[in-house]
């Protein structure tokens, strides 16, 4: 009997069966491309007719199933709301899944919740009650664990810190995806970086050779490395965000360990070195001399080892 995981983004769906010892079986990914609303919930309810399917022929089959998405999973509606999906304001997965695994139970989660779910169970958290995924690619969220228990909140939406407050005065900017996001997100990073070439005819750096609206956060990193002084300074200041968000974090909930992960702290893994300093400055000075800052041990699969984790505690 084996385990399904699939992790849902903005731009991709991964899949993987596992045993229920964590060990990956089968390996699945696809492009969502276009798609949105319904045609979204075809391609996941696709993938686990093959994974069902691929299971079957090797004399195998799923006992339970996990969905890591990106965004909120409404516990009391069954519905999903994901920004990054048209058409998933409300969307009615679940019931889809359902139709397709029939008997076989079914658990959904938010991408923030699943990261650390995966991460306490096969990653760089296992044996930590008090933990915490801060998640940094296209968006930014938080994966919160206290005393061993995802925290959620009262409507599911726990862990939204892409609308954490981190400047002021407030900015129109900001109502989208809130002023942490804004700044210091994958899609930030590439957003700043775009004003400020706009912004400043006399700038002649590397980024100004590309394309402005082609430019995203892997050239500023890339141009960073080369010490183009436009994208130290975008880099720098999401140095300061990315350390006072984590002196939240530690000084609301004291956790023995805050992980890194997500697309930019691929590039960005070298920089917590100095994300540490900048959160000393304005944590609880107690609590942050005993909290460690990591990065993700499973990297980007995080989120399906997450999903498969959902699974087996839903079959429990």
């Amino acid at each position: 009997m084996s385990l399904l995981g699939i992790d849902l983004g903005g731009t991709k769906l991964a899949a993987a069966l596992f045993n229920e010892n964590g060990k990956i079986l089968l390996r699945s990914k696809v492009n969502i491309g276009y798609r949105k609303g319904r045609d979204v919930g075809k391609l996941v309810t696709d993938q686990i007719i093959f994974m069902m399917t691929s299971a079957e022929k090797q004399g195998d089959k799923i006992s339970s199933v996990g969905l890591s998405v990106p965004g909120i999973s409404n516990s009391r509606t069954c519905t999903v709301w994901a920004p990054n999906i048209p058409g998933w304001s409300d969307y009615p997965l679940l019931a889809e899944v359902k139709n397709i695994t029939g008997e076989v139970p079914v658990a959904i989660d938010s991408d923030r919740a699943c990261y650390v779910l995966g991460e306490s169970w096969k990653g760089n958290a296992k044996g930590c009650k008090d933990v915490i995924f801060l998640s940094v690619g296209t968006g930014i969220g938080a994966g919160i664990m206290i005393n061993g228990e995802l925290l959620r909140g009262s409507h599911d939406i726990a862990g939204a810190i892409g609308w954490m407050a981190l400047s002021r005065p407030f900015e129109s900017k900001y109502t989208e995806c809130g002023c942490f996001e804004y700044y210091a997100s994958g899609e930030g990073i590439a957003k700043v970086t775009k004003s400020l070439i706009t912004r400043d005819k006399s700038y002649t750096g590397v980024l100004k050779k590309k394309t402005v609206d082609t430019i995203d956060s892997h050239d500023v990193f890339s141009a960073f490395e080369n010490d183009d002084p436009l994208a130290v300074r975008v880099i720098r200041q999401c140095i300061e965000f990315w350390g006072m968000a984590a002196a939240n974090l530690v000084s609301l909930f004291n956790p023995e360990k805050i992980i890194f992960g997500g697309g930019v702290f691929g590039p960005a893994r070298k920089l917590i070195p100095q994300i540490r300093q900048e959160a000393i400055k304005w944590a609880q000075p107690v609590s942050i001399t005993k909290v460690v800052f990591d990065t993700s041990g499973l990297e980007g699969d995080a989120g399906v080892y997450g999903a498969a984790y959902l699974a087996l505690k839903n079959l429990h």
